[in-house]
């Protein structure tokens, strides 16, 4: 099975995302596209007990999409959720030895040499990476990488933005959640 990955904090899910990812799903191939919400994301600082509710609103998302699936396999954890770890696991479950596709935005993608054991995860993933407005990417920085910017409209849709003013860029579903559980106010 020819899988990708998509990990995030999500905090919420939004529009954005659905659209990268189906874009990515379109382009490539994929048979599945995996959403992996983080239990703590190590490089923001984030409400751990968001992550049951960020959990339920990317489930909602993806499940009317029978080609996107959701792992809970950083939420498990109940940890920081460090790349790699998750990586090797997805790895595994899914018997991958080649390189495993990993959604992310230029926005991660420039700051990934300062991610847990960059080096060794560099070696087990093929980014495909999203432009957002304003940032650019200077490929010499990246030697080693095996990634590729997509040609997709930039998007400029951040989760931050979002929680100040959710309005049309969630689905009818993550909506309803949010305001039944009184997220963001």
């Amino acid at each position: 099975m020819t899988i990708c990955i998509f990990p995030g904090t999500f905090n919420p899910i939004h529009i954005a995302h659905i659209k990268m990812a189906q874009f990515a799903l379109e382009k490539f191939g994929f048979e599945k596209i995996i959403f992996i919400p983080a239990y703590i994301p190590p490089h923001k600082d984030i409400n751990k007990n968001l992550a049951k509710h960020r959990y339920n609103m990317v489930k909602l998302a993806v499940d009317k999409n029978s080609k996107f699936d959701i792992s809970d396999i950083e939420y498990k954890s109940e940890g920081k959720s460090y790349s790699l770890i998750t990586v090797k696991k997805i790895r595994e479950l899914y018997g991958i030895t080649d390189r495993l596709n990993f959604i992310i935005g230029t926005d991660a993608f420039n700051k990934i040499k300062t991610w847990y054991k960059a080096d060794e995860l560099k070696n087990l993933v093929h980014f495909i990476v999203f432009p957002r407005i304003g940032d650019t990417i200077d490929i010499r920085e990246f030697e080693g990488y095996s990634f590729e910017l997509v040609d997709m409209k930039e998007i400029d849709v951040s989760s931050t933005e979002l929680r100040e003013h959710i309005k049309n860029d969630t689905s009818k579903e993550v909506k309803e959640y949010i305001a039944k559980y009184e997220l963001y106010n």
